[in-house]
């Protein structure tokens, strides 16, 4: 009995720092895709811990909100902004050119 108490300890434990640690990589990431990623971990992380914590309707909602909805959002948002950016770089491109058609 006490050795099943031990090992759920332990369990628990180990995905709190797996939390702390996830939290902080999302947050210190330079690369936007890496921590939308690893904020969808941290959502579907934060969803055991709610299990583990007897709330199975909390976690199907973080499950769902948290790490799903949120994830496709944010994962989709970086699509545009990663568009827009190329778009701009073209336009960048056709300035310069057209400046030193002018100059030539």
């Amino acid at each position: 009995m006490e050795a099943v108490t031990l090992l759920q300890s332990a369990f628990d434990t180990m995905l709190g720092f797996a939390l702390l640690w996830l939290a902080w990589r999302t947050l210190a990431s330079p690369d936007l895709f890496r921590s939308i990623v690893l904020f969808i971990a941290f959502g579907l992380l934060m969803a055991l811990a709610w299990v583990r914590l007897d709330a199975p309707d909390i976690a199907l909602a973080e499950a769902a909100i948290g790490a799903g909805l949120t994830g496709a959002l944010l994962l989709a948002a970086l699509a545009r902004l990663e568009s827009k950016n190329e778009i701009k770089k073209l336009h960048k491109k056709d300035d310069e050119s057209e400046v030193h058609d002018q100059v030539c």
